[in-house]
Order: C-alpha cells, then structure tokens, then sequence
C-alpha cells in the first residue's frame, strides 16, 4: 500500500502544542523548554509540548494534594464521582477521530486500530463509573451484644500515574478512571514519545467538570518527572505500566517512603498449541498475536510452543498467513501493521533476530527492517523464527517487535515447564479440543491470565496483571478498584461494657 492522496489530506496541518495541567490551569515550562515528537511513519512533526522540571512537577504534586486532603474530590458521593466518569465516557467518544489521528502518528500503529482503542477505552470509564457507585466495605456483627466492628474502604490519596508509549490512551484508561471512582487525586506522566491523547483527556476532564487539581499533567522525561513522581513523600501510590527494567528502578525510587506500587511490566506470552487444537483458528489468532500492534505489546503471543507432530504444518499455515497481513502506511485504514516506534527500538528487534541465527536459528519470514514506498519511516517485517532453543534471548526476552519465536514439546509436561521457564508471567495461551488439557495447563501456568482458544480477549469486567517479573497488582474489574483503596477496620463499644484495666 502507498499513501493515497485521500490518505495524505488527512495530515495535520501544524503540530499540536502541548501544556501541562496544574490545579485545574494549563501552563508551559519556566524555562520556556520543549520537546518535539516526529512521526516514525512519516517523519512529520506531530507535537510540541512543554517539557517539565522539577518546579512543574511539585506543583503538580502540591495540587493534587491539597484536592484530595480538602475532600473536594475523595468526600464526594460515589453518585457524584460516577456522574463526571460517564460525562468523559461520552466525551471520549465525541473526540475519537482528533485523538486517534494523533495517536497514529506519534506511536506509529495503524489509524483503525488507534480509532479502535480510543472509542473502546469509553467502556472502561463506564465500568468504573459503576464501581464508584458500589463499592463498599463489612460489617461484623457477630462479636457479641455490645461491640460492632466494620471494615471501610478509603481512597490512598494522591497517585502518580506513568503510563507507555504503545497504548498511550486504553492504558491511561485502565488506570484514572478507577482510580477517580476510588475517590483518589492524580499526577500523570504520559511517555514524552505519546502526549498529546493525554493532554486531550486533560481537556474532556475539565469539560465535564472535574473540580481543579484532582488530575495534573506534567509532560516529559523520566528524569526528573518520573524519578519526583515516585519518590515524594506527598505521592502516596504509584501506578505505572511499562519496561521491568523501569519498574525495578520505580520500586526502588518509592521504597524510601514505603509507598504502595503497581506494576504492570513486560512478557513473554507463549500460545500452547496441542496435536488436537483447531489449526486454522490457532494459526489466525498466532500471527494476530504476534503482529497486533507491530508487536510492540505487552501481551504478545511472541513465542509458541507446538508438539512436535503438528510443528511443521502450523509453522507454514502461519507462515503464509503473515504474507497476507495488511503491512504500511498506518493512516491507511486497511493497514494492520505499522511502524517501529524509533529508530533504537528497530535496531534492538532487529539484534535479536541476528543473534538467533548465530545462535541456530532459522527465519521462514522477514527478519529485517524494511522500507514502505512513499514513506520515510521505520518499518519491521512481519518475522517468523524457527529452531529456537529455550536458552536463546530471542525465546526468553522481550522483543518487543513483529518476531515470532516457535518452540516444540512433546508431552503436556515439557509444555507446562517451557512455559514456566521464564523471568515473565503476564499471559498464555492453550489451543486443545479437549477441556481437561486445557483446565490443566490453566492451573499450572504461572501467568495472569491464561487464554484458552483464543488470544487477547479483554473486558472492563476482568481484571488484568502479571506474575512474575510482569508486575504486581490488578488493573480492570473490581480488583483494579481495589488497588486504589486503603482498608480502614473500626471497632466500637456498645454501651458502658468496658471492664477497667487498672484495679481500684
């Protein structure tokens, strides 16, 4: 596919300016400093956004704080939070061609996808408008007649939000809303490679009334936005999603206050695929597994494990389906893969695969960076590597990338254990006809989530998380509430039954 004209009509005519939201008011920098993000497509200029410093991100901090200790937020009625949650549900819809422009061109990925995340992230703030409104602690009633005890749940307090480049907005929304529902206060840091859809949400947030300083935005680097955010003694939780190399070093940064940590970080998603599995099915749900968002996702299906029997037939179904993946220009709305997110990250992809083959393997497919005619941007062609050995980096790492990693076993053990044997455990997959394979491998594979003849199907509903070097803690479904919640247990007399301590 080349960029049509229509295609090309679709470009921004001047790149988008980004401000940080401080206590309800947008600002630039002291220093007047920013930073620019050029397209990996199409080598444009997409944004320009203010780049913070220390001073920004105190004050963002300082104005979360005070929101959430004065009560204007976490003391509302959870009718009062859900109201304003479903109020930017709709507004997220009303903005989804703005946003999913602008996502497509800093991240790369294909406009249909973008447009598909972004309408798709209104459910999550609706599900978590409905947590808001019934969430709720015990009571314990049975400790005799004259004491009565209950269990309450309370908002943390202030959180520090710092959230990736790949799903800059469905990420976001896995987090703020139910944090919002909670009753908390927020700073939020988007990747300086992906603002701009979260500066977006910074407007609908104030259009649908959401009082000023309850959620901040500070746009930049890690250092020394991220590395503040996870450290000050007024944050009193972090969430964050992204590299585990990153994650270690934000546990490491929160731990001087001994503030709460959620993780959601990196895997290695293996597809388990049984001599008695759908092929057909398998082999669609692999290559969409692998490519979906040029593999620059956290639950890619980046290696599978095959019996040995079945190895070659799957390998060359595969194979030829990923010849006929939609591969290009992301504005085009019949692409399906799209660009590499910079130029560092495409050599990176493209390391590991050179380190396989001298390690043994073998490429069926692609295995280079490629050109896209009419295009100035980095491209990765859909890959797929065979004869990989579970000591390889290409079977243990993550790629981050379109590259397949195939693997054989020959008995359900040596499936569970090549499953197991890994640093990660965010999710897996097993493809069998047979129920009682599929029950075993789901309760013996140390993974978050286990996906049984199909691959990444996801709801509000059902929470989300890792094992592992994947992470800790809960996003989506009532536990991604709870992350957000302080237990507090109060114990009451009833009546004057206390018998004196000190004897008279």
């Amino acid at each position: 596919m080349t960029m049509t004209a229509a295609v090309e009509a679709t470009l921004p005519e001047a790149a988008f300016e980004g401000r940080h939201l401080i206590d309800g008011i947008w600002k630039g920098s002291q220093d007047g400093e920013t930073f620019d993000r050029t397209s990996p497509s199409h080598g444009i200029l997409v944004s320009r956004s203010a780049r913070a410093g220390q001073a920004e991100t105190e004050a963002a901090i300082g104005a979360a704080r005070r929101a959430f200790d004065d009560g204007r937020w976490s003391r509302v009625s959870g009718k009062q939070r859900a109201m304003l949650l479903l109020n930017v549900a709709d507004l997220i819809e009303g903005n989804v061609e703005r946003m999913a422009l602008l996502e497509t061109l800093e991240s790369g990925k294909p406009i249909s996808q973008a447009r598909g995340e972004i309408a798709g992230a209104a459910d999550l703030w609706r599900y978590a408008a409905s947590l808001a409104r019934t969430m709720h602690g015990e009571s314990h009633n049975s400790l005799g007649e004259d004491m009565l005890a209950m269990v309450l749940k309370e908002p943390i307090g202030v959180v520090s939000i710092i959230t990736p480049w790949n799903f800059p907005f469905w990420i976001l929304s896995q987090k703020l809303p139910f944090a919002l529902a909670a009753g908390c206060t927020c700073v939020i840091k988007p990747s300086e490679m992906t603002p701009s859809t979260t500066v977006i949400l910074g407007e609908l947030l104030l259009e649908a009334g959401l009082p000023a300083g309850v959620v901040n935005i500070v746009l930049g680097f890690g250092q020394p936005v991220g590395a503040l955010m996870a450290e000050h003694p007024d944050v009193d939780m972090v969430s964050f999603t992204g590299s585990t190399a990153v994650g270690k070093a934000i546990a490491a940064a929160a731990s001087a206050t001994l503030k709460k940590v959620a993780l959601e970080l990196g895997g290695k998603n293996p597809q388990v695929v049984f001599p008695d599995a759908d092929l057909e099915s398998a082999a669609d749900a692999i290559t969409f597994g692998v490519y979906f968002n040029a593999g620059e996702c956290c639950n890619s299906g980046s290696r599978i494990i095959v019996h040995e029997d079945i190895a070659e037939m799957l390998v060359e179904k595969v194979v030829a389906l990923s010849k006929k993946v939609a591969f290009g220009d992301p504005l085009n709305p019949e692409t399906q893969i799209g660009a590499i997110i910079s130029q560092a990250h495409q050599e990176k992809i493209a390391g590991y695969v050179k380190d396989a083959l001298a390690a043994g393997a073998r490429v069926e497919l692609g295995g280079a960076p490629v050109s896209h005619p009419g295009l100035p941007g980095r491209f990765f062609a859909p890959t797929v590597v065979t004869g990989v050995t579970a000591d390889m980096a290409i079977a243990r790492e993550e790629v981050f990338g379109p590259v397949l990693s195939v693997l054989t076993f020959s008995t359900l053990e040596d499936a569970i254990a090549l499953t197991n044997d890994a640093a990660y455990g965010l999710s897996a997959g097993v493809w069998s006809e047979n129920v009682h394979t599929c029950l075993a491998f789901a309760r013996r594979a140390e993974a978050g989530t286990v996906w049984t003849n199909t691959w990444m199907d996801g709801f509000p509903e059902v929470t989300f998380g890792g094992y592992k070097q994947s992470g800790q803690g809960r996003e989506n479904g009532r536990y991604g509430l709870e992350e957000f919640l302080e237990i507090k247990s109060v114990v009451m007399r009833v009546g004057r039954t206390r018998a004196n301590w000190v004897r008279t």
